[in-house]
């Protein structure tokens, strides 16, 4: 939909920033600059909600420092010069394809930044480029945030994207660990307008329990804070798990195998024994049981707080458990599952973990991926394997993946590397190759993956907003990097995306037995005809007996609502028993770990993250309205530990991993011993100008590339043993 007034153009389109998907109205001026950026308020699932990034998506788009044409870099000088798009991508032809011919395909790995989840080329496209370079050696921000969730969904459910989320707009109970969606906007939760949905679940009469060692923006919404030392999180769940035995609580609507080991696991974390580990008090652990047990509705949500630790599989896991426990799981008002309206990933087999492991420290693989804390190992570790050539799209791990100093060395000594992307950040200054794809608001929008997770099924596309003009748009960059990195031209005369995208849609059409109705498929290109296809074949479409298909969607340019969440069980389960495994093996086997931690000594500070409204990981610090404020790298310390500690404005902190010296802000609302710095800081050596001047400190100098969490190999971000001395 576009409105003309007075030389304006006013446009729709969703927010591509965070996994709220918040709708947006733009205005843009003759020249297509942003002049204005607003809430949609006829998005029927945002209602005009807007954040400050979202707010300032104008600024992103038209960043300056934003890279419009390919680099190529001197390594011999370590300078840049620009580049035409054919002799980038001869390059990589001429240079990668060698490499792996001689080392083998093992020698090359991919690197998945957390944008491409926000992304129709993420997608859609990113899969022909582990075709194209054939290798194990798959990364991503995954294992840096939620592979947990979705190793303990995959054995609980079969299906590691099978994720229950908690329906918050009918709970009448919500108990939150780890999570601060007043500043993150929610997370494997797609809600718009988290806070506000909070705020209405109070004032229908319900409840909201946080548990943070911080006592965070969602905290001081909440009926009730209670601080918890970090990474103890599993402990208090399984408390909560053992009360709910121990009182016959348990309330089991779903069909289920394993409840009599999970009983068994739990009987040695009472309610005393886990208080001592959590600072919890034992009669709050047995309160929160009843309370949980008792309440008409409820659910229990918990994120990167207790992905990102020792534990955090386990954690996840016991969160589901304590929902099918008190009869939550798959009921309106507990943790129910989203109804996605485009075909997905169809998982005909129930999800194995660890069909192959990492070649230096054996850690196992998910999904198809390898931890990101073992990504400097396979690089400066010699032998068969070693991964000598890396391709990252839309990521800066030097600044977001643990012992990122370790990481800057690592890709130092690369022999080859290509990234997509559009900033010379701390990463991409390693690359030889640099491919920056058109302008956000070039680009059309659907949200693939963050709709399986929104707490009410809904649909939304967007076109660009402005045409890519002479700019290549990142399905067209994917596309033919993919041709380069198997070391192919493009043929002349035939674009490289419209044969891909032909392959593809031949294929599916084929196995849906609709070979012969490619022509009923709607779009003006190829990408918008293969998210026609699968619209139509999802759970709404038109050939399933719906009515949705791509021209229903631009018919309804502010959103379409597709009705709350509705109970999927037993239909999207993929386990091998057809119902839900409350006890698999792996997990009941990390039992064993977590037993033997009860009694260890406490670190005497330690360290954890911290969101920022106004921040997204790395790649938000060089829009100046964003900057400044609350937005600052500042390490959150109480009062008590600083005058203790004998410190100034600021101090020196140490790990294992490294050393950061940081300005300090004291604060009351962090549990004594416990420090936080946020996220995704540390500019000092980027190519972005505000972000430079701004730079602050790596939090990832400080965390230990050695610790992850056994089951997933996430990596360790919270909990981080760490000293404090004057600076």
């Amino acid at each position: 939909m576009t409105q003309v007034t007075d030389g304006h153009r006013t446009l729709l389109r969703t927010c591509p920033l965070c996994e709220a998907v918040c709708g947006l109205e733009l205005t843009l001026d003759a020249e297509d600059h942003v002049v204005s950026v607003r809430g949609d308020q006829a998005d029927p699932f945002s209602k005009g909600f807007i954040c400050p990034k979202g707010a300032t998506l104008g600024h992103l788009d038209e960043d300056p420092d934003q890279l419009t044409e390919p680099m190529i870099r001197d390594r011999a000088t370590d300078t840049w010069r620009t580049a035409s798009w054919d002799e980038a991508f001869g390059v990589i032809r001429e240079r990668l394809p060698r490499l792996t011919a001689e080392h083998g395909n093992q020698a090359a790995a991919l690197y998945l930044g957390n944008p491409n989840a926000h992304t129709v080329a993420g997608a859609l496209y990113v899969p022909l480029l582990i075709r194209a370079l054939g290798t194990r050696n798959l990364f991503s921000a995954s294992t840096a945030d939620q592979m947990p969730k979705q190793v303990s969904s995959g054995l609980m459910f079969g299906d590691p994207l099978t994720v229950a989320v908690p329906d918050l707009d009918r709970t009448d109970y919500l108990l939150m660990l780890g999570a601060n969606p007043l500043e993150s906007n929610g997370s494997l939760c797609t809600a718009p307008d988290f806070p506000g949905r909070l705020r209405a679940l109070k004032k229908r009469g319900g409840r909201l329990v946080v548990v943070d060692p911080r006592r965070t923006r969602t905290a001081k919404l909440a009926d009730e804070h209670l601080f918890v030392r970090p990474g103890s999180d599993a402990y208090l769940l399984f408390g909560i798990v053992h009360t709910l035995f121990a009182e016959q609580l348990t309330t089991v609507r779903v069909e289920v195998t394993g409840l009599d080991e999970v009983r068994a696991a739990a009987a040695p974390f009472t309610p005393d024994v886990v208080a001592e580990r959590t600072g919890v008090p034992a009669a709050t652990v047995l309160r929160l049981a009843r309370e949980l047990a008792a309440a008409p509705t409820a659910a229990v949500y918990a994120r990167i707080g207790t992905c990102t630790a020792e534990f955090g599989t386990l954690t996840q896991w016991l969160v589901d458990v304590i929902n099918v426990l008190t009869g939550n799981l798959d009921t309106p008002g507990g943790a129910m599952f989203a109804t996605g309206a485009a075909l997905g990933i169809v998982r005909t087999r129930p999800f194995r973990l660890g069909r192959w492991a990492s070649r230096v420290r054996g850690l196992p693989e998910a999904m198809g991926e390898l931890p990101v804390a073992t990504l400097a190992d396979e690089i400066l570790t010699p032998g068969e394997g070693q991964i000598r050539a890396l391709v990252t799209v839309a990521g800066n791990p030097v600044l977001s993946a643990p012992s990122g100093s370790r990481l800057d060395t690592a890709f130092a000594g690369l022999e080859f590397m290509v990234s997509v992307d559009r900033y010379l950040n701390e990463t991409t200054r390693h690359a030889d190759v640099i491919l920056p794809p058109a302008r956000i608001l070039q680009s059309s929008h659907y949200d693939f993956a963050l709709l399986n997770f929104a707490v009410h099924n809904y649909a939304r596309y967007s076109r660009p907003v402005v045409a890519p003009g002479e700019r290549m748009t990142e399905p067209e960059v994917l596309a033919r990097l993919a041709l380069a990195l198997s070391g192919q031209e493009p043929r002349p005369g035939l674009d490289p995306l419209t044969v891909v995208d032909d392959i593809v849609l031949a294929g599916t059409l084929h196995k849906a037995g609709m070979a012969d109705r490619r022509n009923e498929l709607l779009g003006r290109d190829t990408t918008e005809q293969r998210i026609d296809l699968m619209l139509r074949l999802g759970p709404f479409g038109e050939w399933n007996g719906g009515t949705l298909n791509l021209q229903v969607l631009l018919d309804n340019p502010h959103g379409l609502d597709l009705g709350p969440l509705q109970p999927r069980l037993p239909g999207v389960l993929r386990t091998a028993s057809k119902k839900v495994e409350l006890a698999p093996q792996p997990l009941l086997d990390d039992v064993t770990r977590l037993r033997a931690r009860l009694d260890a000594d406490a670190p005497e500070m330690v360290l954890v993250g911290r969101r920022q409204l106004r921040s997204n990981n790395s790649w938000l610090h060089n829009v100046p309205p964003l900057v400044g404020g609350s937005n600052r790298c500042t390490l959150h310390i109480h009062p008590d530990d600083v005058a203790r500690l004998g410190l100034g404005g600021h101090a020196v902190v140490k790990s294992a991993a490294g050393t950061v010296t940081v300005d300090l802000e004291p604060t009351a609302d962090i549990m004594p011993g416990v420090v936080s710095l946020p996220h995704g800081w540390g500019h000092g050596d980027s190519g972005q100008q505000v972000a430079r001047v701004h730079a602050g400190v790596n939090a990832n100098a400080l965390t230990d590339d050695s610790l992850v969490d056994a089951p997933s190999g996430n990596a360790v971000f919270n909990g981080v043993p760490v000293t404090l001395s004057p600076a």
